[in-house]
């Protein structure tokens, strides 16, 4: 079965390395990308071949669509012509979901709507999939499949992907944002920077690896580390009288009102 992937952008580009690394041969692959100078890169790159949107879904069993959620609608409209009953259409466009594309498309299309996030560049991705309307077990395990050559993949209701987006699809941004700071604490208490950044950085993922690895709550291992009166607790203290378990709730909260908005057109 071959598989096609519309939009050749940096997620895009991420699927098709992640297929290729996880064994899929470059024969069974498609890329479609309009800019000459991207195209021969692909092409060079990872040996598959680079055709027009048309010819990828007319060729291709299963099709993935990467493109900005703007670019979807134009996207669609192009390739529904030559779309059959028998394909499987995988979306990773925020915000769109499976009733957007099942409309522009001939009926009986079976849609998965997918969440992914960035870490997928290092294959430590995070998919949430949907089923839309036509999809059986057979397509999600096959939307499963593919998605899960850059990370996990977790099936949920296409009414929790507001939450997912704001959860995980935004979430590296935000540990982001916590790293930043840790790093700017560390250079104002006479760290070099890159030492603190090399310290910061270590600890997020040797962090992230205990909680995955243990399986224990984060709580149980927050308090691990937390001597009653020594400098943990003076941290945690601080943090709490500044609210900033509240602030992570409020924000999330509104990155998954903005994902709601955008799901429903809403520009504003």
């Amino acid at each position: 079965m071959s598989v096609a992937i519309l939009g050749a952008g940096v997620m895009g580009g991420t699927v098709v390395s992640g297929l290729l690394r996880a064994g899929r041969a470059p024969g069974t692959l498609l890329i479609s990308e309009r800019r000459p100078d991207r195209a021969g890169e692909l092409r060079e790159r990872y040996g598959v071949e680079v055709v027009s949107n048309v010819e990828a879904a007319t060729r291709a069993a299963t099709l993935v669509l990467v493109v900005k959620p703007q670019d979807m609608p134009d996207l669609l409209d192009e390739i529904a012509p030559v779309v059959r009953p028998d394909q499987l259409v995988v979306s990773l466009a925020a915000g769109i979901t499976t009733a957007f594309v099942e409309a522009r498309l001939p009926d009986g299309v079976a849609v998965v709507r997918v969440m992914p996030n960035t870490p997928a560049l290092v294959d430590e991705g995070m998919a949430a999939i949907s089923a839309g309307a036509h999809c059986d077990e057979a397509h999600l395990v096959e939307a499963e499949d593919l998605l899960r050559a850059t990370g996990k993949v977790l099936r949920v209701p296409e009414r929790q992907q507001d939450a997912v987006t704001a959860i995980s699809g935004s979430g590296p941004a935000y540990l982001f944002f916590v790293v930043e700071a840790m790093i700017e604490a560390g250079v104002h208490l006479g760290l070099p920077r890159s030492t603190a950044t090399e310290l910061v950085v270590q600890t997020m993922v040797g962090s992230a690896m205990l909680l995955r690895e243990t399986g224990e709550h984060p709580t149980v291992l927050r308090e691990r580390v937390t001597s009653p009166g020594g400098t943990t607790a003076a941290a945690i203290r601080e943090l709490e009288d500044h609210k900033v378990r509240a602030a992570f709730m409020t924000a999330l909260d509104s990155a998954a009102r903005r994902s709601r908005e955008l799901a429903s057109g809403s520009e504003t």
